[in-house]
């Protein structure tokens, strides 16, 4: 493999590396969906799914802003946070109570993941001038960061309801 020395080659490398992790998410959002019960957190999952397409069309055009052919790099850390989950529902058999809390904290992960890429994207971009890039970026970035306020409020609401229930108990 050769050296990476320009800047310009990192920046494609993350942009293909969260690229990667949206492409991930469209396939994985149907399936929270089905798994959560808490109708708030489904519908969640479900209107999350039609911004994150419209990330990877977002996402697919910087790659041609910038003259480039869009290459998606395989992405560790969406990867890790996916068999954080398949390895929690399969070992862990949570109720549906359970499940629903683990999927907003999961969801949560996976939004400071991508609002940390885009963040830094959007640094570099800047940096470069790209300003149709940098506009491309922060359309996605600002759906992730409203993305997590909805995914942290349902989350705490779910705590709390548990909450309740366990000093019933």
């Amino acid at each position: 493999m050769p050296e990476m020395t320009h800047p310009r080659e990192l920046f494609l490398h993350e942009l293909g590396d969260i690229l990667y992790a949206e492409r991930v998410l469209v396939k994985a959002l149907p399936k929270l969906q089905k798994e959560a019960s808490d109708p708030e957190l489904a519908e969640g999952f479900k209107g999350h799914l039609a911004e994150t397409e419209k990330h990877v069309t977002n996402l697919e055009q910087a790659f041609k802003a910038l003259g480039e052919k869009p290459k998606a790099q395989k992405c560790p850390g969406i990867e890790g946070i996916k068999q954080e989950h398949d390895d929690f529902v399969k070992n862990e058999s949570p109720t549906a109570a359970v499940l629903d809390s683990f999927l907003t904290s999961a969801g949560a992960r996976a939004e400071h993941y991508e609002i940390a890429a885009y963040e830094g994207l959007i640094i570099s971009a800047e940096a470069m001038g790209e300003n149709k890039v940098v506009t491309l970026l922060s359309k996605n970035l600002a759906q992730e960061q409203e993305a997590l306020r909805k995914i942290k409020k349902i989350g705490k609401r779910l705590a709390r309801a548990r909450a309740r229930e366990a000093a019933r108990a």
